[in-house]
């Protein structure tokens, strides 16, 4: 089953324009993702998908395999199908643009729940949310799930309520943004209709669930954080001062 990675990238963010090329300790962010990724023994390559000239001369400048894109894309996931159009492989991994803190073993744990189940189109990680300011953070993409692990909904609000109970006895869970997809269900993604609570919660995994489609999350032990904010960008580097991984690359 050959596996690739894809990190889509674009300058125009509305929350932290210019994020992707932003330095953490020294390096554009995009870096500290591109060579976190491709550690990954799952892999077979991982590129950057990008619309913007930027990110490809700063990706290219620390050796990344770069495609570029329309810049017409609302979704990451649709710019990563269009990367991967004329690219021979049946498993694509798209991480996100913002995970400077992704572990190469989260990959190797998204991809695992495919060999044994040939029906499985979409995972995406999850991770309990242990700080109640990121539950409430809007930007934290939160996910309730069913009995067997398929999401049910997501949303930038809190889920679910804590109408009758503390944050600490609320089982809270948050979308982790490393998201396998079969190349089948990529392309079927593609062709799905925009759906009107993947446009209100700007959530690309909506659109699978309102069509009815299954999104299997899987737990992650790795505690990261995503960067949509400056504020974030200092957390994250705080964070990853000590992190082993960084003298590996």
């Amino acid at each position: 089953m050959k596996t690739i990675a894809v990190i889509p990238a674009r300058m125009g963010s509305s929350r932290f324009p210019g994020k992707p090329i932003a330095k953490i300790l020294g390096r554009p962010m995009i870096e500290h993702i591109y060579k976190r990724v491709a550690m990954s023994k799952s892999l077979d390559a991982t590129y950057i998908a990008t619309c913007d000239e930027e990110i490809r001369q700063v990706a290219e400048d620390f050796g990344a395999s770069v495609i570029m894109t329309a810049d017409t894309h609302e979704r990451a996931s649709d710019r990563v199908a269009e990367a991967v159009t004329h690219i021979d492989a049946d498993l694509i991994v798209m991480v996100q643009g913002d995970e400077p803190m992704t572990h190469p073993d989260m990959i190797d744990t998204a991809v695992a729940p495919f060999r044994d189940d040939l029906q499985l189109g979409c995972v995406n990680l999850v991770r309990r949310i242990d700080q109640e300011a990121d539950y409430l953070d809007t930007n934290t993409i939160k996910v309730v799930m069913n009995q067997q692990g398929d999401a049910l909904y997501m949303s930038r609000r809190p889920i679910p309520t804590m109408a009758k109970t503390g944050f600490a006895d609320t089982a809270a869970y948050k979308q982790v943004c490393i998201i396998p997809f079969r190349r089948a269900t990529l392309f079927q993604y593609t062709r799905l209709t925009s759906t009107p609570l993947e446009q209100f919660e700007s959530v690309d995994m909506l659109r699978l669930l309102e069509h009815g489609l299954q999104v299997k999350m899987i737990p992650t032990e790795f505690n990261t954080q995503a960067v949509d904010t400056e504020a974030d960008l200092a957390r994250v580097a705080k964070l990853m001062e000590t992190d082993p991984l960084l003298s590996r690359y």
